[in-house]
């Protein structure tokens, strides 16, 4: 199979990919066409075709397997792939491990190391709160360990989420180290709770889309909620400390022009927000570094910036 990381300028293309969108669109000139993305687990492709009652183009919809022929090409600067001949793929053809993008690292020895962490979670409260999600509810734990941390730019992988939460978690637990203003057990629970409306903010993979309550809500409600509803389960719970771990959840896209309803307002809040963006952007660099087929500079997107591919020794 050749990947979509792999295509080239002037490569002809003949292979099964995921349809995952398909539009109809008009030329300046009037003439009718399609524009179709298509993908496999190395990434997505822009595609187009500009005779869609061709003989050669089958009926098709979006999230189909489709057997493409076609040939890649740069158009102001961006590759596409032209399109002559499509159909949908038989079941023979279809291998569902090449179409789900999946974390290099081992998914189960992440959660295995979330599990310790929660550990070492003293708050009986907090530490409860983590059983209930990540120990108790075995629909969570498959969820969230195969669901992606994003559509796209970081973590847009299975088992992203894991990697990532475990990625905050982390930092969290290093800043705790050197500021002692910190309260450690409420850091680290919204640490690994920060993103874990996700699972259901995102579809299943192959898909990997905004669901409708995705859509609706976005994760940071959709978290608060499943918070608010594990706390129910644990008698007792502080009400101060329910609403503290809220607010981080809550602010930890650190500002209100990054989707927060509210600012950190408290320094387990401001840190959480840290660590958030730091994991972030530091795995971003990472996969843009990955994925060149340069090691000098390219201009990458999410960062405005031209970077640097030095991959190091």
């Amino acid at each position: 199979m050749r990947y979509i990381k792999d295509i080239k300028d002037g490569y002809v293309v003949q292979d099964v990919y995921l349809c995952k969108t398909k539009n109809s669109a008009t030329t300046k000139n009037g003439k009718e066409y399609l524009n179709v993305i298509l993908a496999d687990k190395t990434g997505n492709i822009d595609c187009k075709i500009w005779n869609a009652d061709s003989a050669g183009i089958s009926d098709f919809e979006p999230m189909d397997y489709v057997y493409v022929n076609g040939e890649a090409k740069t158009f102001n600067g961006n590759l596409q792939v032209d399109i002559k001949q499509l159909r949908k793929a038989d079941e023979s053809e279809i291998d569902i491990s090449e179409f789900i993008p999946t974390s290099k690292k081992d998914i189960n020895e992440m959660y295995d190391a979330i599990i310790k962490c929660i550990a070492t979670v003293d708050n009986n409260y907090l530490h409860s709160l983590l059983e209930e999600f990540f120990v108790n509810d075995k629909e969570i734990i498959q969820k969230f360990k195969m669901s992606s941390a994003a559509k796209t730019v970081h973590h847009n992988f299975a088992g992203g989420l894991v990697e990532h939460s475990l990625g905050v978690a982390r930092l969290c637990a290093f800043y705790c180290k050197q500021y002692p203003i910190l309260n450690k057990d409420l850091l680290l629970t919204a640490a690994l709770l920060h993103d874990v409306g996700k699972i259901y903010e995102f579809s299943e993979f192959p898909e990997n889309d905004y669901t409708d309550e995705g859509n609706l809500l976005g994760h940071i409600i959709i978290g608060i909620e499943m918070v608010t509803e594990k706390i129910k389960l644990i008698p007792g719970f502080p009400k101060g400390l329910e609403s503290e771990l809220k607010h981080c959840i809550a602010a930890h896209h650190g500002k209100l022009e990054f989707g927060s309803p509210k600012k950190p307002g408290i320094a387990e809040a401001m840190a959480l927000s840290y660590a958030d963006d730091t994991d972030a952007k530091m795995q971003t660099f990472t996969q843009f570094v990955e994925d060149a087929d340069t090691y000098d500079w390219a201009y990458c997107k999410p960062f405005e910036s031209s970077i640097r591919m030095t991959k190091g020794e």
